[in-house]
């Protein structure tokens, strides 16, 4: 889902939220201005990890939140593509079932 220099630390870290706007076990979306436009990210904290992607989906590039802040399939172990149901690994992004 995401390249190692596409990875939130990989190009210069910065804060996007405080840790308490992710619930623990839970996921959130958030956006950046960039010169370029808006970036959209998905936040899935796990404890004090937190891992960071650019929301959207790398086989459509539709977002992948069913709804704003919900990426997480049913059990909330693993990142789901609301659109096609793929279904990525939270803690590298790796597809690992669906249409990979």
């Amino acid at each position: 889902m995401a390249a190692e220099g596409d990875r939130a630390g990989g190009g210069g870290a910065r804060a996007i939220c405080a840790l308490d706007d992710i619930p623990d076990g839970g996921s959130n979306g958030f956006f950046d201005e960039t010169p370029d436009g808006r970036l959209l990210y998905l936040a899935v904290r796990r404890g004090v990890q937190v891992f960071v992607y650019v929301n959207a989906c790398p086989h459509t590039g539709m977002p992948l939140d069913f709804k704003p802040g919900q990426f997480l399939n049913a059990d909330r172990t693993l990142i789901q593509c609301s659109t096609h149901g793929a279904e990525f690994r939270i803690e590298d992004g790796f597809c690992v079932s669906g249409p990979c």
